[in-house]
């Protein structure tokens, strides 16, 4: 009988042959890994609010093999959406293997100005992050298949942010350091719980890859702190989404893989 020490490394992460769900796959991280997990072989699920924006980005992805990408609409902060979308995602490519929970809704709001309401809300995304994890799970579970969820949070979900660095400005957001905090505690207690169905629960923290539209000064400020003296790179998230989507990570679950720089090294 064949198992793991007969497949050679590329084997282990090639995705051909599996669906992957990626949502918010229009941002600038989103994206980057979208397109990781379709050069990789994977067909991919393209969603983002807008279905627009997600068939567009869906026609830049790299098509390997037979894989045959799709596009939908999903706002991960509406369980009606959720539902729909996820249906739409199954019935377009007959089985949904991999979930990649990426989207997110921000919030600017610090903790001097933040009502209760808009506390919520941000942590909602984590709300919608489970829903979503979960009918994955009964997805594969129905079709008795394996299947893979990744969760996607920080930095700031292991460490608090340094009130230098936002000096001059709004401070890094108390209810999305909550958020994250708790997206990496959802990921251990999931993988727990659905590791005898045959689902992986794994997490993504990402540390500095501020966007384009940062400050000058803020980006400066957050080099200052990193041990690597630069910010991460959308591509520098490519190969450990594939890691973590593919075979490669077959015997882990309920970790959470920082890509930071070494910024939480500190």
């Amino acid at each position: 009988m064949s198992g793991p020490q007969d497949r050679d490394v590329m084997d282990l992460f090639s995705l051909r042959g599996k669906a992957v769900l990626v949502t918010g796959a229009t941002g600038r991280l989103g994206s980057a890994m979208a397109s990781a997990l379709a050069e990789a072989g994977a067909s991919v699920v393209v969603s983002s609010r807008d279905e627009k924006a997600a068939r567009q980005a869906m026609e830049r992805l790299p098509r390997v093999g037979g894989a045959e990408h799709q596009a939908v609409a999903i706002d991960h902060i509406d369980e009606a959406s959720i539902e729909s979308g996820f249906e739409a995602a199954e019935r377009l490519t007959g089985g949904i293997d991999v979930l990649v929970n990426n989207g997110h809704e921000p919030t600017p709001m610090d903790w001097r100005s933040i009502t209760g309401d808009q506390f919520n809300r941000q942590l909602a995304n984590a709300t919608g992050y489970f829903l979503l994890a979960r009918r994955l799970r009964e997805h594969v579970v129905g079709r008795g298949t394996g299947g893979v969820v990744v969760m996607l949070g920080s930095m700031y979900g292991l460490v608090g942010s340094y009130p230098d660095v936002y000096e001059d400005g709004a401070a890094n957001p108390a209810a999305y350091q909550a958020l994250k905090g708790g997206v990496i505690q959802l990921t251990r207690h999931l993988a727990v719980y659905w590791a005898r169905d045959g689902v992986r629960v794994n997490c993504l923290s990402p540390g500095p890859f501020p966007g384009e539209a940062a400050p000058p000064k803020l980006v400066g400020r957050l080099e200052g702190k990193s041990p690597m003296a630069r910010m991460g790179r959308p591509e520098e998230l490519k190969g450990a989404i594939v890691f973590l989507a593919s075979d490669a990570s077959s015997y882990m679950s309920g970790h959470n893989l920082v890509v930071d720089g070494g910024w939480t090294a500190w």
